[in-house]
């Protein structure tokens, strides 16, 4: 039995945690349409690697220990069925006449967390609670706003036991990861590629912690993990654009360990620290461009061995499963290895990169003006945008008038 290039990822440290990247809603979608592009020699093998990852009939039983959504995942659940979820948007229209246009995506985005929470619930009974979680992200357009996002939140985490709560790396956000912990709700730090906003996360985490333990507050379905949103750092934001203005080449290899610079930096002092967060790695990338030996995947190359959650999209899946045979075996020191000096000597001149590096590197007030917070909080608004429009269309196919009330974009 050929184990699946994940499953020696796991092989380096038992205690490291795979998720899938996307709502469980759409495994079975993926998984077909992957093997039916299978090469012919792998069909049968990649089909069984597949089944053994993600088995929605034995789901207690699933490789993924876990799984993570955002509004872009939210709206690819109901573009993989638009009839169904049409249908059942237009049950909720015609149950609640004095919605809104709004009031019904909400009603519908929950459900999508739901369902993913419920599908996988198996693995969180199975585990006693240790794993079998789904993510759900307050809205991207109130990143800013932070009793909107409680309120939000609180609705997320009843929805299930399996249920974590996506919060942005905004200061409002980390406001909220504090009160939510406190409360015994888990979290998922997203929007957040920085070791300052790291420290602030694990820093909100400990406080909540103690305020919850003082209030005796039940922290059985508590857990938090700190998303490092690592090829959204060096693409959508400041990097190659300050390298430029200066006159300063960054080759793909220097970005990727910029990008792992700070993940390293983060991880590291969470381990010293026994810090109760779990780093997640997640944005991974097979590139062609980045080791001179071939076909790469750093993001998970060079932190193997460590205790990390790895959130893997369906389509880095495909990428890895294609270049398996081209990539280097995974070294289970790997997460030690530390950057080149001569690559953060060069990265330390560049503002965006000393901002992101260095412990105190920005103020919480800075955080959401940063390059790529911004980028993503935008990219994930307009993904919300495109699900309330879909519910606007099941209102005009009912003849009914479709005006959504305003909302504050992220990128305001």
């Amino acid at each position: 039995m050929a184990k699946h290039i994940l499953e020696k990822l796991q092989d380096t440290n038992p205690e490291c945690e795979i998720w899938w990247d996307s709502s469980p809603l759409v495994y079975q979608t993926w998984e077909k349409s992957t093997i039916d592009k299978a090469p012919a020699a792998k069909k049968q093998e990649w089909a069984a690697q597949l089944k053994r990852l993600f088995d929605p009939d034995n789901a207690g039983d699933m490789f993924f220990r876990s799984s993570t959504t955002n509004p872009p995942l939210s709206l690819a659940a109901i573009r993989d069925n638009p009839e169904m979820w049409g249908a059942y948007v237009r049950g909720l229209i015609e149950q609640h006449a004095d919605a809104t246009v709004e009031e019904i995506y909400w009603m519908v985005y929950k459900e999508v967390v739901r369902r993913g929470a419920e599908l996988i619930r198996p693995k969180w009974d199975a585990s006693k609670g240790k794993y079998g979680y789904i993510s759900g992200q307050v809205d991207p357009r109130y990143v800013y706003d932070y009793d909107a996002m409680y309120q939000q939140a609180k609705e997320i985490a009843a929805l299930g036991d399996n249920i974590v709560v996506k919060c942005p790396g905004s200061a409002e956000g980390y406001r909220l990861l504090e009160q939510l912990t406190a409360e015994g709700i888990g979290t998922n730090n997203t929007t957040s590629f920085t070791v300052p906003q790291y420290m602030a996360c694990m820093n909100a985490i400990s406080n909540g912690l103690e305020r919850a333990r003082k209030n005796k507050v039940d922290l059985f379905r508590w857990r938090s993990v700190i998303t490092h949103m690592s090829a959204r750092y060096g693409t959508l934001g400041d990097l190659k654009i300050q390298a430029d203005a200066r006159g300063i080449e960054l080759t793909p290899a220097d970005m990727r360990w910029a990008e792992l610079a700070i993940y390293k930096r983060a991880y590291h002092w969470g381990q010293e620290h026994k810090h109760p967060s779990k780093m997640l790695m997640c944005s991974m990338r097979v590139d062609k461009d980045v080791d001179p030996d071939g076909l790469s995947s750093w993001h998970i190359e060079k932190i193997a061995g460590s205790d990390s959650v790895y959130t893997c999209p369906p389509k880095y899946i495909g990428a890895l499963m294609e270049a398996e045979d081209n990539l280097k075996p995974f070294n289970p020191d790997a997460i030690n290895e530390e950057p080149p000096k001569d690559v953060i000597d060069k990265l330390m001149r560049l503002p965006y990169f000393e901002q992101g590096y260095e412990f105190d590197g920005m103020t919480p007030e800075e955080f959401g003006r940063y390059g790529c917070f911004v980028a993503t909080a935008t990219e994930f608004s307009t993904a919300t945008r495109s699900t309330v429009d879909f519910i606007a269309q099941q209102f005009q196919a009912m003849g009914k008038k479709a005006v959504a009330k305003e909302t504050v974009e992220a990128a305001a």
